[in-house]
Formats: structure tokens, sequence, C-alpha cells
């Protein structure tokens, strides 16, 4: 159910502003409306952001070290003092110092007189991230000692200091690195020593005059070995700030717990560059003087909360508007509240971010049922059914009673029940077709094949052709059904109007096109329409009919002249609206084909496997068994997450009118940080 919202509006003097909403944090139920204010990237809010999350990428890639819990003897008794003095050394300089940073949760920690007269200790962000600037700093000194020391290698070990004495005293010292051409060629007065020659260059220490057209060796800093001493002791460093870059993976749970108060800081900032200022205006022309400044703040609040409001604004002599937001708005905020069974199908629309919009229907319910129903078609394997059950009990029973077996009042991820159902549905498609791990019916046990429902099965004697045709005569029916709720559903939401007249004729349109599908698809023996002479005179009957009553209706807003018009200028796509019909019916046939794919890749799995069983390679077919039927049951989860989603968020959405155009409701509310 979408839970009805009001829009308020709140008029507080500016100078309260911020005391205004933390208290509206406080009760948590305003949805703020966001207008078109840009993000001041220069508040401190923002930059403490911007450090935070550069100190979590400094970690996000090391792994949090596991922390070794002492067990508690038995019969011990428990120390009741208070963390300081569980903690305090009897004696010593620093007895009493704290131990937690900032961050910690001691806040009653006396300190003593050697930790007030340390330094102010620095944030934890800022503390990681000064490290990193020496890491950074250290790298960038190693990348320059590396070229230095590759620059120098061929020139050897010499002290700079000397040349520039030397060139100092009226004797210039030049360093050359030239080609061989270069060398042959030079100018019978110039000076040099040859050094060396390595391959095509030339190595030459030049006196008096540089060489004309060349340009000398640039002087080291240092000498080749105070470099290469450097190398090693920069290069100690930077394994020393590596370290301790690693040593920080372990306060990771911190840096979160400061984002979480960093987010809920520039949450608070945006509701404040919200709030609009109310200007001064003579009294005598609008009404309203507002000498002592005013701001207001608009938003959106359940109906069930608004008496919490109403409250609040009464107890602080705030001005409170509170009506029904009006037919043109699109920034209402959606929020469902649905049964325990149904918010099972939570982790679904979650993890594909479906929501209705404000104004649409909710199909939850209807999308937990025949999504269940899907799943296990898709699946279509008692064996996989099983270990999905299995999988989900297991988990759950973890969640409900820990390591002592006492029962924890910790609620069970709704995931796990939602897993538990899935697999039930799918254990209980797989008994009825007699479908385990693919074997074959003769291989499968007689207690198991007799469970199985004769009308799917072959097991019972059920011809193949004939077991087919009913399974897909099924998939049809449950098309038909699944589509028929859709308008049903439609036509009581809008029974006090012709509108619902729409929906009945496109119950008929699909009741008619059931029928053609059958007859192509299936056979003649299934259609519900008597074969004969007149079956083809009712099947138009049907579909021409509810396409008069979906061409009169389904425009219908005020009038009848309105909805004609409306129809006239849809009627190309009113027209194709018979052909979709009978392409969404005919979509329910992949449930079927999908199962059948999955029941096929079974198949071969155990004909790989079955060469193996009895022989010394049994160990690998237990393997190739594993990895193969695994494999399988991810392929049957993409081909739900593909085929059996798609059916309830585009052919039945379709049918409903419902686009997931919503947007999520999120109360201004003050989050606790554990």
């Amino acid at each position: 159910m979408i839970v009805p919202m009001k829009k308020v509006c709140l008029v507080v003097q500016s100078s309260v502003c911020d005391l205004a909403l933390n208290i509206l944090r406080g009760i948590g139920v305003v949805h703020i409306e966001k207008g078109d204010v840009p993000v001041d990237v220069n508040s401190s809010a923002q930059k403490r952001k911007v450090k935070v999350d550069d100190a979590i990428g400094l970690i996000r890639d090391f792994k949090l070290p596991k922390v070794k819990v002492k067990k508690k003897k038995k019969g011990e008794p428990e120390d009741t003092r208070p963390p300081y003095e569980r903690r305090a050394k009897p004696i010593g300089l620093h007895r009493g110092r704290r131990a937690t940073d900032i961050f910690g949760t001691e806040e009653e920690e006396p300190y003593s007189l050697s930790a007030v007269r340390a330094p102010v200790r620095p944030e934890l962000s800022d503390y990681m991230l000064s490290v990193d600037k020496m890491r950074k700093l250290s790298r960038e000194r190693d990348l320059f000692l590396s070229h230095e020391v590759d620059r120098l290698q061929e020139w050897g070990d010499f002290d700079p200091d000397i040349i520039k004495e030397v060139s100092g005293r009226g004797m210039p010292v030049y360093l050359y690195e030239i080609f061989n051409d270069d060398f042959e060629n030079l100018d019978k007065d110039v000076k040099y020593i040859k050094i060396k020659k390595v391959k095509n260059v030339v190595y030459i220490v030049v006196f008096e005059k540089e060489i004309n057209g060349i340009a000398p060796v640039k002087l080291p800093e240092k000498s080749l070995f105070d470099f290469k001493k450097e190398e090693i002791i920069v290069r100690e460093e930077l394994k020393e700030h590596d370290d301790k870059i690693k040593s920080f993976a372990n306060r990771r749970p911190t840096l979160d717990k400061e984002m979480q108060k960093v987010n809920q800081d520039i949450e608070f900032e945006e509701a404040m560059a919200n709030m609009s200022s109310i200007e001064k205006t003579d009294r005598t022309t609008t009404g309203v003087y507002s000498g002592a400044g005013l701001s207001y703040l608009t938003g959106y609040v359940p109906e069930e909360d608004i008496e919490k409001i109403r409250i609040a604004a009464r107890e602080n002599s705030w001005g409170l508007s509170a009506y029904d937001p009006a037919p043109e708005d699109e920034k209402i905020p959606t929020k469902l509240k649905n049964t325990w069974f149904v918010n099972l199908l939570n982790p679904v629309t979650g993890f594909l971010g479906l929501l209705p919009g404000y104004r649409e229907t909710d199909i939850s319910r209807w999308f937990l049922i025949f999504f269940t129903i899907f799943f296990g078609m898709i699946f279509a394997d008692a064996a996989y059914g099983t270990i999905i059950i299995l999988i989900a009990l297991f988990f759950i029973l973890k969640s409900l009673f820990n390591k002592g077996r006492r029962l924890q009042k910790k609620p069970v991820n709704q995931g796990l029940f939602l897993l538990l159902l899935l697999g039930i549905s799918n254990a209980t498609w797989g008994v009825l077709t007699c479908a385990w791990f693919g074997l074959e019916l003769d291989k499968v046990p007689q207690i198991l094949r007799n469970i199985s429902l004769p009308l799917i099965s072959e097991a019972r004697g059920t011809p193949k052709e004939v077991a087919t045709a009913n399974i897909q005569f099924f998939c049809f029916s449950l098309g038909l059904l699944h589509l028929t709720v859709a308008h049903l559903n439609n036509f009581f939401r809008f029974i006090k109007t012709p509108r619902c007249l729409a929906d009945l004729g496109c119950i008929s349109m699909l009741f008619g096109m059931y029928n053609l599908v059958l007859l192509l698809i299936v056979g003649p023996d299934y259609t519900v329409i008597p074969q004969g002479e007149g079956f083809v005179p009712t099947l138009l009957c049907f579909v021409g009919a509810g396409f008069v009553f979906n061409f009169l209706f389904s425009s219908y807003k005020t009038s009848m002249k309105q909805a004609l018009k409306g129809s006239l200028s849809n009627v190309i796509t009113l027209v194709l609206s018979i052909v979709n019909v009978f392409s969404d019916i005919m979509s329910y046939l992949r449930l079927w084909a999908v199962g059948l794919a999955g029941a096929a890749i079974s198949v071969t799995v155990n004909t790989l496997v079955g060469p193996t069983i009895g022989t010394f390679m049994v160990f690998l077919g237990i393997i190739l068994f594993i990895f193969g039927h695994g494999l399988n049951m991810v392929l049957c989860v993409l081909s739900v997450l593909v085929h059996g989603v798609r059916l309830n968020t585009l052919e039945f959405s379709g049918h409903v009118g419902l686009n997931w155009s919503g947007k999520t409701y999120k109360p201004f509310a003050k989050i606790e940080i554990k």
C-alpha cells in the first residue's frame, strides 16, 4: 500500500532555523522538498567528507585483520569497573592517559597531566592523509634518486663538488655523452679525457670550453655513492609509510562512523540551504509582516505522522500549513507500507531499484505471488529447490541462535525468508514434474515418481507430448490470470468512473487472444471456446467488443467527448494494442522454454558424469557433478532475473499502467551511529 502524503509548509523565525531543523530531525518524518540550491563544496562538512573519503580510499583494498576476542572463563566474575580503571596502570608516567582517539566511546575517561601537556591529537583522517602525503613525497624522491643513479651509473663514483671547485679556479670542466660519430668529428683544439665507450655513446670530460652545438651533462647534487645510500634510506621510509597505511585497515569502522556523521552534517546543511527567507513586506499590501525575519520550509509528511508535526509546531510556536499535494506535483515521495509477507519482496525491488510513483498503484503482493510461481517454474528441479531450502534454513537458524545455542533478539534478514519461500516453490514444481537433478525417470526412486502430478509428469505414464502440452496450457493460463489481475486491479481503482469499462474491454481481448494462442501453439483440444463453426465468430466478438470498450473509455477523464477525442488522437496505438495483447500472452511460454533449457543442461552434466561412476575417476565425476549443477543453478538465477522479473515489470506493469517512476521517501532524521 502507498501511504498517503500531506504537503507541509513550516514557517519559523530566521534566528532559530538551526534549532527548528534539529527538532525536525529528531521527529524524523519530514521529507524535505529540495529546490535548485547549489552545493557549497567549500563548506566544512563537504571538506571533511572529501578527507574521510580519501582516507577510506587508502585502505579500501586491505582486508580487516581478525581480532581475537578473549574468551571468558566459566565462573570468572564480570569486571564492572569503568574502562579507564580497568586499563589504568598502577605506576608509571603515563598512568591514566587515554588509549582511545577522538572517535572513542569512553568519553568519561580522565586525562593525566602528561596527556594534557601532550600536543593535540589530529583527527584520524588528517593523520592518515599526512602519512599518505609523506609517502607520496618519498615515492617522488625515490623516482628522482633512481633516475640519478641510472644516469650516473656509467660515469662511476665521483664527487661533483671537486669539479665545481676546479671550475671555480679558472679551469672549467664539462661532462659529455656524445655519439661516436660526433666524437670522431671533434675539433682538434678540444681538450678532453675519454672515460669510456658504451655501444655507440662516448663518455668524455672536456676542459676550458664547451663543445659547440652539444649540451653538457648536468652535474648531480652529490656523488653516486651518496645517491645509492640515500636511495636505500628513502626506500626504507617508503616501506614504513606503506606499512603504516596498511596498519590503518583496522580503523575502517571508525572512518565509516565518521562518514555517517559527515553525511548527516551535509544533510543538515542542505536542509538549511532549502529554507527560504520571507522578505520584509508591507502589511497593508499583502497582509504579511516579517519584521522579526521569517523563513519557511516545504516538504512531505505521511498522513499518519502529521500529528507529530502539529504537536511540534504548537510547542515551538511555528507556523504550519498541511494540505493535500496538487495533482500536478511530481516531487511527492513514495512510502510503501505492507504486511510482513509482502515485505519479503523488498530485497528484489531494492536490488533492482523498483518503486511505484505516488499516484501509481502498488502491485507488491501480486509481484511476490507470481514471482514465486515463476521462480519455481524456471528452476524446475526439486533437488535444486531442496538445496535452496536447506541453505535458507541453515542461515535462518544461524541468525536466530548464537554460538551458545541461545535465542537471539537480532532480526533475521528478509532475504533469507524470501529464499526459503522461493526454494519451496521450486521444490514443489520439481516434485510435481518429477525433476530431480535432471535424472532419467527410470533412475528416480519409485516413491518420488508416485508423488508427481500425472497431468504434467511422464513418470505416471503420461505421454511426453501430452505432458508438454499440459505445461504449455498452464503457462498460457497463468499468463491470462496474471494479466487479468492487472486489469481487475485497475477496474476497482477506477470503479467510480467510466474509465473502469476500458479494463473490462482489455480482459475481453485477453480472453479472445488467449484462445487464439492455445489454438496455434498447444492445439484445438485445449481452447476454452468450443471448436466448430462458431469458434471464429465468438473469438472475434471477444476481441472486437473488448477493443470497442477500450477505444471508448481508455482516455476518459472528464467527459465522453474528451475520451473520444483522446482515443482518436491515439488510434494507431489502440489498434496496435490488439497485437500487444497477443504477444503478451505468448510471452508466458518462456516459463516452459527456460525451464526446459535448464533441464537440458542438467541432463548434459549427468551424461558427462555417468561414465566416471564405478571407476577410479569417480572423484573427478563428483567434482564435475557439483560444478556442473552449481553452474546450472547460477544460470537459473540469471534466468529468473531476466524472465521472471520481466513478466512482472514489463507485461504485468504495462497492463496496470505502472511506470516505476517513484521517488524514495527519505525523511530528514537523525541516524544513531553505533
